[in-house]
């Protein structure tokens, strides 16, 4: 199953939520889809090497409206914040985007400071209520780690998801506990919306191992209807192919 049918991100709005590959899932799917936007709800580090246009504007829809048959895909943000970041617009301003875009529009709607694993705090995560799909992420690499700040944002949060104590080794189970959770994962995703898990960076055998029993506790404990095993991006760059798996 390819990425965008596994995700049915087709003319869909989909908010990525997590950490450990919220970014390569949006720009992966943004070279798969049909004139899509990439935006934000929230910061988001410079990407115009990602996507063929961006436009840092505080009219949105107007940028849409005069985009050109080169600018796509597009990206659209409001201020540039620092050297290496831009501001994302408010999460009803990210709607109204979904809703004049001519195909899918990709939103990162949380940040989680390059960790691989976390859960939310109590202001995300930040997702339009026209979302049509919520991608919740985490990284196979983070099982066997210890629960702590060197990989996983908010570990405190995750402690309390998981009933794990700070520094203990990270299970299969915990990672599916956050996923799974309307605390972790799943939370703010609107009743409308379909939520599908991912669990990236699925590079070896003893990953997919790892990702499978994730992805099995989270389908045990939540009502999706798939659970992805991913590789988005290999040694030489951006995976051709980043669907490993598909548990359903």
């Amino acid at each position: 199953m390819d990425l965008t049918t596994a995700l049915d991100a087709r003319d869909a709005t989909v908010c990525v939520v997590g950490a450990g590959g919220k970014k390569s899932t949006l720009f992966a799917l943004a070279d798969r889809l049909y004139r899509p936007v990439v935006t934000a709800s929230v910061r988001i580090p410079i990407f115009d090497d990602r996507v063929a246009t961006v436009r840092v504007t505080d009219d949105p829809l107007a940028a849409l409206a005069e985009a050109g048959a080169d600018d796509w895909p597009l990206g659209l943000v409001p201020e540039r914040d620092r050297s290496d970041r831009y501001l994302g617009y408010d999460a009803d301003t990210v709607a109204a985007i979904a809703d004049d875009a001519p195909g899918a529009t990709l939103v990162k709607a949380d940040g989680a400071r390059l960790r691989e694993f976390k859960a939310p705090d109590d202001r995300e995560p930040q997702i339009p209520a026209n979302a049509d799909r919520v991608v919740p992420i985490a990284s196979a690499h983070v099982v066997g780690e210890p629960l702590s700040e060197d990989l996983v944002h908010r570990p405190e949060r995750v402690a309390d998801i998981t009933g794990r104590g700070l520094g203990e080794a990270i299970r299969p189970a915990d990672v599916a506990a956050v996923l799974a959770s309307p605390d972790g994962g799943l939370k703010g995703v609107p009743e409308e919306a379909t939520a599908i898990p991912v669990v990236n960076k699925v590079d070896d055998e003893a990953d997919a191992a790892a990702a499978r029993e994730i992805a099995e506790g989270v389908v045990d404990r939540a009502d999706v209807p798939r659970v992805l095993l991913t590789r988005l991006v290999e040694a030489e760059g951006p995976a051709d192919d980043p669907v490993v798996e598909v548990v359903e």
